[in-house]
């Protein structure tokens, strides 16, 4: 992520003596996203991720790395914290909360083929089950009541049909939460943020027989409580649309349904809904593009998500799309 919080390399000696990972190797900032300060760093015992965070509260922390420890223990490929000597997950660095975590195998694929969707999805799929007996709540934060805070905030920047769209497809998922079909569909944790680059990707076994092979998931700051329709949609809006145009790859969404719901499948209120729930996905980012753009904050590396590429894929939504003839109802 964005460096918000720089660490030097006294101050990492000492953060380290608090674990038992054996002394730093290498030490460098990753320059992606908007959220938190992460870091690369390699001991003389392993490859890890080091993590500030600039808006979780210690209070917050726990949900997210407890999920972590949580689906690494059900063989769920995720990043796996780091205890420190007092058994703490976290600790504070510059007054910040702060967690160390295992690095996973492999890189991001962003010109993603049906095999990736596939794994991805099957992977989905086993994540939603394996948190149903995680014992923690914590709601989506950029979920229904976030978007209610922050349309306010950023609709003066907007042109009228944007402000138009804003405040109207605020109004459908609003009605669209309050249905009894949405309290009916299933939910757990979920990743919500699950982007082509936040999941990687490693060389298979020649012996394997497979193109591709799933390293894992990882950054998990943004998860929550949320209905798992939702998870899918938001990881189908970004790993089966062109990102020109917004519009959906349909082979690329066919490869991906049909691997999720081998291992879970779809309710008959998750096939009705597909379609609001692909605006929701939309329109959670729209949102969280909007605010960050209008309202930057001062980082080292900073690059703000254009938002107007989640504009165009809620206006490509917005003409319907229908479950692509594999929908499989349980109920």
């Amino acid at each position: 992520m964005a460096v918000f919080t720089a660490v030097t390399d006294t101050q990492l000696a000492h953060w380290l003596r608090h674990y038992d990972l054996g002394e730093a190797v290498d030490f460098r900032g990753i320059q992606s996203g908007i959220e938190n300060s992460n870091f690369f760093l390699t001991t003389t015992r392993g490859d890890y991720v080091l993590t500030i965070f600039e808006k979780l509260t210690a209070g917050q922390l726990p949900f997210y790395l407890d999920l972590m420890r949580h689906l690494a223990a059900h063989k769920v490929p995720v990043p796996d914290p780091m205890p420190r000597d007092d058994g703490a997950l976290f600790g504070l660095l510059h007054g910040k909360p702060a967690a160390i975590v295992t690095r996973l195998e492999g890189a991001p694929e962003l010109a993603p083929r049906e095999e990736h969707c596939v794994e991805v999805g099957q992977m989905l799929a086993r994540m939603h089950l394996a948190g149903r007996d995680f014992p923690n709540h914590q709601p989506n934060l950029r979920s229904l009541n976030w978007w209610r805070e922050t349309v306010p905030e950023v609709l003066p920047f907007l042109t009228g049909p944007q402000r138009e769209l804003l405040s109207t497809e605020l109004a459908h998922q609003q009605a669209f939460f309050a249905s009894d079909d949405y309290a009916a569909l299933p939910e757990g944790p979920c990743h919500c943020d699950l982007f082509r680059d936040n999941v990687l990707f490693a060389h298979a076994a020649p012996e394997s027989g497979h193109d591709v092979r799933l390293g894992g998931f990882f950054d998990f700051y943004f998860a929550g409580c949320d209905k798992w329709l939702f998870d899918v949609a938001v990881t189908v809006n970004d790993w089966c649309a062109d990102l020109t145009t917004g519009a959906l790859d349909m082979p690329r969404v066919e490869a991906m349904l049909r691997a999720y719901q081998t291992v879970r499948p779809f309710t008959a209120q998750e096939n009705r809904h597909w379609g609001d729930m692909l605006r929701a996905g939309a329109y959670r980012f729209w949102v969280s593009r909007l605010y960050d753009f209008y309202m930057p904050r001062a980082a080292e590396m900073l690059k703000p998500h254009d938002p107007g590429h989640f504009e165009r894929i809620l206006r490509e939504r917005l003409s319907g799309v229908a479950l692509p003839g594999i929908h499989t109802p349980c109920n």
